[in-house]
C-alpha cells in the first residue's frame, strides 16, 4: 500500500492529509472476511524487544506487575514511536538476563529501530513499572516519564533525538513503588502538572510468605498484605522544575493503592478532574476545585465501589462518553470473579452502574483486566471497548477452576449501549493468551483507524494494525496549544457531522501503566463530510470550523484570545483537499 502525505497550515489549521492508493481500502473485503481485522505484524516491522520481570521462587509481588509502553512521535517527524518500559533484574532475582527500555523509531517504510541506547534512554536505573508521555516545558517534544521501583525517571527531550535524565533537577523522583501517572493542567496554567499513582507501602524487606508451604503452591501475595499509601501530585512550576503539592492540593490525604488513573473533566466545569483505580481499597474521584485544591468524592458520587458495594481490584480504567450524550462516561478493569465497571455519568457530579444493562457484567468474570481503552475500531460512531486480561498468580490453575495465568484479550463492541465481546471474528491475536499488562492505542501507520499496542509480563509485545477500519469514514485533530499546554490535554472537541453530534476530550494517563496517540480520532460511518467543529480548549478559549472533508487529519493550533477562531476556520474549509 503506497502512501502520501500532505500538510498545510492556513490561520492556526493544518491539513494532514493521507492519499491512499487505489489498491487499499477503496476494494471491498471478500465476503467471508470480517470488515475489521487486527494483525499481528510485531515481528514484521522489526520489534523483537523482551520484557524482564527477573521472577523468583520467593515471588516478590513487584514481579508479577509490570511493564509499561507507549505511542509517541518523539522526533517529530510524523511517524509514531514506541516506547516499552522494561523491569529487569531485581534485587534477589538469580539467573536473570537484565532487560532494558526500547525507544523503537519508526522509519519512513513503516519498520521501527531501537534506538534507546543512543537516546539514552535505555535504561533508568530504576524496576520500571510505566510510562507517562508529555510535553511539559512547552517546547514542541514530548518528553518521557518512567515509573517503578525505588523512585521513578523523568527524561526531558532534547529535540536532537536524544533525551537528558532531569529527574532530580526536576524534583519529580516520587520513591516508592509507583505504577501509572498522567500529565494533565490542573491549575489551568498553561504548563502540565504530574499525577504518580502509587500502588503500596512495599520493599523487598516486608515481603511475607503466602499461598501453601507444599510444592508448587507459594503465591504472590494479595495487597491486603501490605498497607496504603498516597499518591503524588506535582505542580508544573515553568522552569523545568516541578514542586509537590500532593499535601496542600488535598491528594495526600486519602491513602490507597493505585494502579490506574485518568485526568479528566467529568463534571465539564473546565477544570481536570482525576479518577483513580485502586487494588482492593476503595477508588477515588478527586474533583477539581479550581482553586489548586481537589475534594475526593469517589462515594458521592457512587464510582468507589462495584455492584456489590465493596472495594474491587480496581487495575486500568478509561474515560470517554461512550453513550453519545455528552457526558464522560468511566470504565474499570478488575480481577477474576470481579465484573469490570462501566458507570454511566448522569450529568449532575453522580455515575450510574450500568455493567449488568450494557452487558458487561459475566463477560469477564473468569479473566484479570489489565490496560483497556474506549475505541472507535470500525469508525461506526460509536465508541467501543478493547481490555488486555492476564492473572497475577502464575498459578491460578492451582487455586480456581476455570482460570489461567495467561489469558485472551477482549473487544468488545458498542451496539447501541450494549456490548459485545467480538474479538475472535477480528484476527487471531484476539484468541490467543497472554499476561497482558500495559495498553496503548495510536494510528501509527496514519490512515485513519486505531491500532494497537500490548505489553506483556515476562514476555514480547504485540503491535497489531487495524485493517479495515477505515473502511468507514473518519476525522482526525491534532491540536497545538499557545495560551494552554502545548499537548493540549483536556481539551475538548465536539463533531457534528450528518445531524450528529459526537464528543471527545483529550484526557491524561488512561489505561495502566502506559501512553497513547494524542490525536483525537472520530468514526463518521458513512458520512464523508462534517458540517461543524467546536473545540474547547483548557484555557478556555474555543474555536469553530465548518464544512471539513472526512478522511484527513487536521492540525489545529489555539487562537489567541483576542483574534475571532470562526474567521480562521473558515478560510482553512476553502483548502482544497
Amino acid at each position: 500500500m503506497s502512501r502520501a502525505r500532505a500538510s498545510w497550515w492556513v490561520c492556526g489549521v493544518s491539513v494532514l492529509g493521507l492519499l491512499i492508493s487505489a489498491a487499499s481500502s477503496q476494494q471491498p473485503a471478500p465476503a467471508e472476511v470480517p470488515p475489521v481485522q487486527f494483525v499481528d505484524v510485531t515481528r514484521q516491522v522489526g520489534i523483537t524487544w523482551r520484557h524482564v520481570n527477573g521472577a523468583t521462587e520467593d515471588k516478590y509481588l513487584i514481579e508479577t506487575m509490570g511493564g509499561g509502553g507507549a505511542f509517541l512521535d518523539y522526533n517529530r517527524d510524523g511517524r509514531l514511536d514506541i516506547f516499552l518500559i522494561n523491569s529487569g533484574c531485581h534485587k534477589f532475582s538469580v539467573k536473570c538476563t537484565p532487560g532494558k527500555n526500547a525507544l523503537y523509531r519508526q522509519n519512513a517504510d513503516g519498520t521501527f529501530t531501537d534506538v534507546a541506547q543512543q537516546a539514552g534512554v535505555a535504561s533508568s536505573g530504576i524496576y520500571g513499572m510505566g510510562v507517562a508521555v508529555g510535553d511539559y516545558d512547552n517546547d514542541g517534544y514530548p518528553d518521557i516519564y518512567v515509573t517503578g521501583f525505588p523512585h521513578n525517571t523523568l527524561y526531558h527531550n532534547n529535540g536532537d533525538g536524544t533525551f537528558a535524565d532531569v529527574t532530580d533537577k526536576a524534583g519529580v523522583a516520587a520513591s516508592g513503588w509507583s505504577t501509572s501517572a498522567a500529565f494533565f493542567d490542573y491549575n489551568r496554567d498553561g504548563y502540565l502538572d504530574l499525577f504518580v499513582g502509587r500502588y503500596l507501602d512495599w520493599d523487598y524487606s516486608k515481603e511475607v510468605f503466602c499461598g501453601e508451604r507444599r510444592p508448587g503452591y507459594r503465591s504472590y501475595c494479595h495487597p491486603d498484605q501490605f498497607r496504603p499509601i498516597s499518591s503524588r501530585l506535582f505542580r508544573n512550576n515553568g522552569d523545568g522544575t516541578f514542586t509537590d503539592v500532593s499535601e496542600a492540593s488535598g491528594i495526600a490525604k486519602h491513602e490507597g493503592k493505585a494502579l490506574g488513573v485518568v485526568a479528566f473533566d467529568f463534571n465539564r466545569d473546565g477544570w481536570m478532574d482525576l479518577y483513580v483505580a485502586n487494588d482492593a481499597v476503595r477508588n477515588f474521584l478527586f474533583r477539581n476545585n479550581g482553586d489548586g485544591t481537589f475534594t475526593e468524592m469517589a462515594l458521592l458520587a457512587e464510582v468507589a465501589y462495584g455492584l456489590q458495594g465493596k472495594p474491587q481490584s480496581g487495575m486500568g480504567t478509561d474515560a470517554a462518553d461512550y453513550d453519545g450524550d455528552g457526558w464522560p462516561d468511566l470504565f474499570v478493569t478488575n480481577i477474576d470473579y470481579e465484573p469490570n465497571n462501566l458507570y454511566r455519568n448522569s450529568g449532575d457530579e453522580t455515575f450510574t452502574d450500568v455493567t449488568i444493562s450494557a452487558n458487561l457484567g459475566s463477560v469477564a468474570l473468569l479473566f484479570s483486566a489489565f490496560g483497556t481503552r474506549f475505541i472507535d475500531y470500525d469508525n461506526d460512531g460509536a465508541l467501543d471497548l478493547v481490555v488486555l486480561n492476564g492473572h497475577v498468580l502464575d498459578n491460578i490453575h492451582l487455586f480456581r477452576e476455570g482460570v489461567t495465568f495467561a489469558e485472551r484479550p477482549f473487544l468488545l463492541r458498542n451496539s447501541g449501549g450494549r456490548f459485545q465481546e467480538v474479538g475472535a471474528r477480528h484476527g487471531p491475536a484476539f484468541e490467543k493468551a497472554y499476561v497482558g499488562r500495559a495498553l496503548a492505542t495510536g494510528d501509527f501507520d496514519n490512515d485513519g483507524d486505531i491500532d494497537l499496542l500490548w505489553v506483556t509480563n515476562g514476555g514480547p509485545p504485540v503491535l497489531l494494525r487495524n485493517d479495515g477500519g477505515n473502511r468507514n469514514a473518519w476525522i482526525g485533530f491534532e491540536l497545538v496549544g499557545t495560551a494552554s499546554t502545548r499537548d493540549a490535554i483536556g481539551a475538548l472537541v465536539t463533531v457534528t457531522a450528518g445531524g450528529r453530534r459526537r464528543v471527545r476530550e483529550l484526557v491524561g494517563g488512561s489505561s495502566y501503566c502506559a501512553a497513547h496517540d494524542l490525536r483525537l480520532l472520530f468514526g463518521l460511518g458513512t458520512v464523508e463530510k462534517v458540517e461543524k467543529v467546536e473545540i474547547r480548549w483548557p484555557s478556555g478559549v474555543t474555536s469553530q470550523l465548518e464544512n471539513l472533508a472526512a478522511r484527513r487529519y487536521y492540525r489545529v493550533q489555539e487562537p489567541e484570545k483576542e483574534k475571532p477562531a470562526a474567521r480562521d476556520i473558515k478560510k482553512a474549509a476553502k483548502k482544497p483537499n
